[in-house]
């Protein structure tokens, strides 16, 4: 039996995995606002890191199978606009129209989805793996996009995560490793910046790790609900934080 047939999970099953962690997540952060210690809470917090990971490494699946990856560029930009609006009235800070505003209200953090982070990720390795760009300008342009990819929810670490996944294609112990690396990071940050237990709480993207392990590098049998879950994994996101946005606004 090969390594592929004893991975039990296709790529439609680890995308649900993903949605079904976001949204408790994201339920948590409705309920629950602020940052508060209870176990309830953090735990479906914890459960929620899981999904970063596995979005950044299907993002640089899809860049190794897209058939044209300026489209594919464009389209994650546009999820990622549509998610700007709906991200910040789900958000526990939205105050009104000028919240949409990003920086309006003096704030560098979390100024928009995570979508815009990882839009620029796949741009990221775009440049990472380009034959047409001098490799001395390229950490010089890798930087550039960590600035963009700043203000958004993750920050730049998603961008760079999409990055570490595509880079190191086929090796999950690299990929886990680099993961591991840029998220501690951000842990470090978020717990000076925002809240010590919840920057320790990001650590817990390591539990994407043994779910990703178990893809197959297959997608699902059935076409039909392959084309659905291409398009599900993206508009999930918005739509669901645009339906927390009207029940809690």
């Amino acid at each position: 039996m090969s390594i592929t047939q004893r991975r039990s999970l296709d790529s439609n099953a680890i995308k649900l995995i993903a949605i079904l962690a976001m949204t408790v997540d994201h339920i948590a952060w409705a309920v629950f606002p602020g940052y508060p210690r209870a176990a309830l809470p953090l735990l479906m917090h914890l459960i929620g890191r899981i999904t970063c990971p596995i979005m950044c490494y299907f993002i640089a699946e899809g860049f190794h199978y897209t058939h044209d990856v300026r489209k594919y560029t464009a389209r994650l930009f546009l999820f990622a606009l549509f998610s700007h609006f709906c991200y910040l009235y789900a958000s526990n800070d939205f105050v009104d129209w000028h919240s949409f505003i990003p920086f309006y209200y003096g704030s560098l953090l979390n100024q928009t989805s995570v979508m815009w982070s990882l839009a620029w990720g796949l741009v990221m390795l775009r440049v990472a793996n380009s034959d047409k760009i001098a490799d001395r300008l390229k950490p010089l342009l890798i930087i550039l996009i960590c600035v963009l990819s700043f203000p958004s929810d993750w920050s730049c670490v998603a961008s760079l995560c999409v990055l570490a996944f595509g880079t190191n294609r086929g090796d999950l112990k690299k990929q886990g490793l680099w993961l591991v690396i840029y998220v501690a990071i951000y842990a470090v940050v978020y717990c000076f910046a925002i809240d010590v237990v919840y920057g320790l709480l990001q650590m817990g993207v390591v539990l994407s790790l043994p779910v990703l392990r178990c893809y197959n590098g297959q997608r699902g049998r059935d076409p039909r609900v392959n084309r659905v879950m291409k398009w599900l994994f993206y508009l999930y996101y918005p739509l669901h934080l645009l339906l927390i946005g009207l029940l809690s606004n």
